[in-house]
């Protein structure tokens, strides 16, 4: 027993030393701080609209879609034609493809997609005219996902009209400055401009091809074979499925100084039989026939599609100076219409009228060549599996680049005979 309490003596009296030593001995040198480390940035949370659906009758309709997350939104209207406007973030439209084609009450018709990067919007066609009533966010709850629902009721024109004049004066918009005409100097600029885009699809076929990505494919080729030639400077208006408005296709172009310019598209009838094959349109202000004239203003109709504000669009300006260069730069546009449609006979089936003209917004710009190059009709079956082969969009590019040397050939033998 005495020896069991000398050990714990013994054990205590070692505990005591070490603590006096820890307490005299000098600190350990402290650990260097961890680097600081930033957190990953997050990445954007994808917002998926899953399904849509109209409710009501002709005096108060809502719309209501479902959405993967809650958003924030701004809604307003427009006028001539009757539109409610929502302006949403980015979101992929993961809805049945004919959603939005059948109205009910007040809406007519609704649809939406991709207006410009990390911006989507909504646009819903009125029968007639109506007030948002209420526009609001529902949050997911329970097994629900969240909800945009849009309230309308019936309006007159009078109080929708003064409706939209508030809106735009809250809105107060710089007013737009004229694109400056730039002559760049090295190879000639060739400005291709597919057509429509984003939340404007064009044409549909009855299988769901659309004639936004069939032009946007067929000017991509086009391009790369222009810069691969090294004899051009490509510009597309468009190099992905956005929206670009009318006039900013002009601008485009005038601010690059085309000295050429095709907008690339493709159209439909609603009977198909027998009308088949690619047209080549110029401006002019009186249409050249009936088909023309339906053609132009179902093209001039690509803005109010895309729930653009016209109210601001400037009439044409009458300058004698501006007259003369349209007359100048309609005969060049002409030449190049002839030299494509030699080329483009051999590659690909014409139309029975191939050369056509009408008042094509697109192509107004008063110094830049323009043409508009309608590959075919998506309601025919056979245009339909030439625009969508790659063998014949390699043909048909071909076609259209040996029109585009021929065009500058004959442009350049002109300023050679005049400079002598």
């Amino acid at each position: 027993m005495r020896r069991f309490w000398t050990l714990v003596l013994l054990a205590l009296l070692a505990t005591a030393s070490a603590g006096r030593a820890a307490e005299t001995a000098p600190p350990a040198p402290a650990a260097p701080p961890a680097p600081a480390v930033s957190p990953p940035p997050a990445s954007p949370v994808e917002i998926r609209a899953t399904d849509a659906r109209l409710a009501g009758d002709a005096r108060r309709t809502r719309l209501i879609i479902d959405l993967s997350s809650s958003i924030q939104f701004q809604a307003f209207a427009l006028a001539d034609p009757y539109r409610v406007v929502v302006d949403l973030p980015q979101i992929t439209f993961a809805m049945p493809g004919d959603i939005g084609r059948k109205g009910r009450g007040l809406v007519s018709a609704y649809r939406f997609g991709l207006i410009a990067p990390g911006k989507s919007r909504l646009v819903l066609d009125l029968a007639g005219p109506a007030a948002i009533d209420k526009a609001f966010i529902i949050p997911a709850a329970d097994d629900q996902p969240a909800r945009l629902v849009v309230d309308l009721v019936k309006s007159d024109r009078a109080v929708f009209l003064q409706e939209v004049a508030a809106q735009q004066k809250a809105a107060a918009p710089p007013a737009p400055s004229e694109a400056p005409l730039v002559k760049p100097a090295g190879p000639p600029v060739v400005v291709l401009d597919p057509g429509h885009g984003g939340i404007d699809t064009g044409a549909v076929t009855p299988t769901g091809e659309q004639e936004k990505t069939i032009v946007l494919d067929f000017a991509r080729m086009l391009a790369k074979k222009l810069e691969a030639s090294g004899r051009y400077k490509a510009v597309l208006t468009r190099d992905d499925d956005t929206f670009v408005t009318l006039a900013g296709r002009i601008d485009i172009a005038r601010q690059k100084g085309a000295a050429l310019f095709v907008s690339i598209h493709a159209d439909t009838l609603p009977d198909p039989f027998g009308v088949r094959g690619a047209t080549i349109y110029t401006l002019s202000d009186k249409a050249s026939d009936a088909e023309a004239a339906r053609y132009a203003e179902k093209e001039n109709r690509a803005d109010a599609i895309a729930g653009v504000d016209l109210s601001g669009e400037p009439d044409d300006v009458a300058d004698i100076l501006i007259d003369l260069t349209r007359r100048e730069t309609k005969s060049f546009s002409n030449q190049f219409a002839k030299i494509l449609i030699d080329e483009f006979q051999a590659a690909a089936a014409l139309n029975k009228n191939p050369h056509r003209s009408a008042g094509f917004r697109v192509l107004k710009a008063p110094d830049v060549p323009s043409v508009l190059l309608e590959l075919g009709y998506l309601s025919n079956k056979q245009d339909v599996k030439l625009l969508t082969s790659d063998d014949w969009r390699a043909h048909a590019t071909d076609a259209v680049m040996a029109a585009i040397d021929s065009f500058f050939a004959a442009r350049q033998r002109d300023i050679r005979a005049t400079s002598n």
